[in-house]
């Protein structure tokens, strides 16, 4: 009898996307954001209906625009961080809008072209310095290419006031009608309650994971609910010392978290896994944030182990600060400007910034040559092509392989839905109903940026055939299309300097923060620090969020990166290695300044393990070529 074929070990193939295709088919889940949809519903339409009964249909367009790009930064979060979230682009946005207008009208097509890629330099610059900056950088290019194309009858200025106004009733929306399930307490804090009980729910989550595959993660997570909640109380309403009663005791309620959060990354980096009822009280203390409660009694974990203690010491102080409600800091360092121009105008600002001048200016400049060359016929509306290049070409926004296929895929189907729609509806009202639809839609189609083009296509659509122009929506495909290839030249097109500028300022930024707050702590472990005197804690604390907060920003922009074609991709490469060891870095800091306020002094062993990282870091930075700020103080 013959023996069977022995096995060759190998495993049968899997068949992979290449990263940036999977990034394209990639869709965010999660419940459907009801209010934000009633407010799409109330925005755009509502507006437009209001100009076209006052005859002024012009500027009821232009105040749809500027809501419906409100509407597309309306992402959940609380009232006050929505202000500066919608409002500082809105005001880059009618700036825009200004200045496009009045240059539109009174410069050639070559000024017109240079100035236009000098506001992209610009706007690129700024939008490397965050979220809102980058908003703000978006809505300045698509407004000044509105302005200078849109063929408006009313004056520069009032079209202006006209899109404050659309975006400022965005606002208004976002600050009056309550959140659905808010009844418990001031309905106007319910952002920022669900922010900071979402950061107590991810210290439980974290204390279950100690010890397993799934701490790292649960520890990531909870960096970013702490980034939440830091932004949900930031507001221009919550200022730095809060005033009123409910401010004051979310303050406290934030602040009580930092410690329990240190000392259960503590834990997870240790490996060693907590009793189930180490996870009770972060979980009580969620609820009592949720509900405006208080705590009631609260279950000690063992205080076997330095973490263990510390957790229990974190609880005890959290019951304190929940019953007594006294205002904290938010342990937030203020930005400087000096630190804000660094961030525009380095490296990873310049290369940013000149990417999106480049595909702005190119684009603008074919449209005007087309435009004059009256390929539009009797159309109006050359500032499509610039205006899409914008959200082609934006690098914090997704990776531009991704970004051109579902903005192809987007454009299309909403151009064909909407000439199904333009042939069957009755004029103006069925329109102006589709743009109410459309904007009621654009919260939940943000999940995926086919999705979201498509909606936004239907829209601004509808609000073009509404001011006055014929249907437009074999012109909208072949603009996109043309856009797109635009876009994937010139984003493709060697440049000078270092290329993956981006991630290298996040990285530098990320190593820069991990080594302030490594040093605090090796100072912390040498005796009193006389610069920080007794308010150390405090301070490691503000260093500790800046760490992680940096590094989930650098991880953001390295994943991004990762998902460009390899062309891009191939500048990026063992970013993501580094990154990981810097966050291994500030886990190992966190424990050992656990250790040290449990102990007085640093262990051997804690010794060791950061010279190994600190080492792990050097050679990075030698085989990668990655920069790095220089390594801290010899452990």
């Amino acid at each position: 009898m013959s023996r069977p074929a022995a096995r060759t070990g190998t495993r049968p193939r899997t068949f992979a996307l290449p990263p940036w295709l999977a990034h394209a088919l990639r869709a965010q889940r999660g419940p459907v954001p009801w209010s934000a949809v009633v407010r799409g519903a109330l925005a755009a339409g509502p507006l437009l209906l209001a100009a076209v009964l006052l005859d002024r249909t012009s500027l009821g367009v232009v105040a749809a625009i500027a809501a419906m790009l409100a509407g597309i930064n309306d992402r959940p979060g609380s009232r006050r961080a929505s202000v500066r979230r919608l409002g500082v682009p809105a005001l880059a946005g009618a700036g825009g809008l200004l200045v496009g207008t009045y240059a539109g009208e009174h410069v050639g097509a070559v000024a017109l072209t240079v100035l236009l890629t000098g506001i992209g330099l610009f706007a690129g610059g700024i939008s490397a310095i965050g979220p809102v900056a980058s908003g703000a950088g978006t809505q300045l290019l698509v407004a000044s290419a509105i302005g200078a194309g849109m063929p408006v009858p009313e004056a520069g200025w009032l079209r202006a006031l006209a899109f404050v106004a659309g975006a400022g009733w965005l606002i208004a929306l976002r600050l009056l009608l309550p959140t659905p399930g808010a009844i418990a307490g001031d309905f106007r804090f319910d952002g920022e309650r669900d922010a900071v009980a979402a950061v107590y729910d991810a210290i439980a989550d974290l204390l279950e994971a100690a010890g397993s595959d799934d701490a790292t993660a649960r520890r990531v997570a909870l960096t970013a609910a702490l980034d939440h909640a830091q932004d949900a109380l930031a507001g221009p309403r919550l200022r730095r010392y809060a005033s009123s009663s409910a401010e004051r005791r979310l303050h406290a309620q934030y602040a009580a978290a930092l410690p329990l959060g240190e000392a259960a990354t503590a834990l997870a980096w240790a490996g060693e896994a907590a009793t189930g009822r180490a996870s009770e009280g972060p979980r009580r203390l969620a609820a009592a944030v949720r509900g405006s409660s208080h705590t009631g009694p609260l279950p000690a974990p063992h205080r076997s182990a330095p973490a263990l203690r510390a957790l229990d010491d974190a609880l005890l102080h959290a019951a304190d600060a929940f019953d007594q409600g006294e205002a904290s800091d938010l342990h937030t360092r203020r930005r400087t400007a000096r630190s804000l121009l660094r961030l525009a105008f380095g490296a990873g600002g310049r290369e940013y910034g000149l990417r999106v001048a480049l595909c702005f200016g190119a684009s603008a400049a074919v449209a005007q040559a087309l435009h004059h060359a009256r390929w539009y016929g009797q159309h109006e509306h050359w500032y499509w092509l610039p205006a899409t290049a914008v959200f082609l070409v934006k690098p914090d926004l997704g990776p531009l392989a991704s970004r051109v296929l579902n903005r192809a895929a987007g454009t299309v189907l909403g151009a064909l839905l909407f000439a199904g729609f333009a042939a069957i509806l009755p004029r103006p009202e069925g329109l102006i109903a589709l743009v109410a639809v459309s904007g009621a839609l654009i919260p939940v189609a943000t999940r995926h940026f086919a999705a979201q083009t498509a909606v936004v296509t239907v829209l601004v659509l509808a609000l073009v055939m509404v001011g006055g122009e014929p249907q437009a929506s074999a012109g909208r495909i072949g603009e996109t299309l043309l856009a797109c290839a635009i876009v994937l030249i010139v984003g493709h097109l060697p440049m000078p300097g270092q290329r993956g500028g981006r991630v290298q300022a996040r990285l530098a930024a990320a190593g820069s923060a991990a080594y302030a707050y490594l040093d605090h702590v090796l100072r912390e472990s040498r005796g009193p620090d006389p610069t920080t005197g007794p308010d150390s804690r405090a301070t490691r604390w503000t260093l500790r969020r800046e760490a992680y907060r940096t590094l989930a920003e650098a991880r953001t922009s390295i994943a991004l990166a990762a998902a460009e074609l390899p062309a891009l991709a191939r500048h990026s490469e063992g970013a993501d290695k580094v990154v990981v060891t810097l966050e291994r870095l500030v886990d190992a800091t966190t424990a050992c300044a656990v250790h040290l306020d449990d102990s007085g002094r640093l262990s051997h062993r804690d010794r060791e393990q950061l010279a190994e990282l600190l080492g792990e870091l050097q050679h990075s930075r030698e085989r990668t070529g990655l920069r790095l700020p220089e390594l801290p103080h010899a452990v």
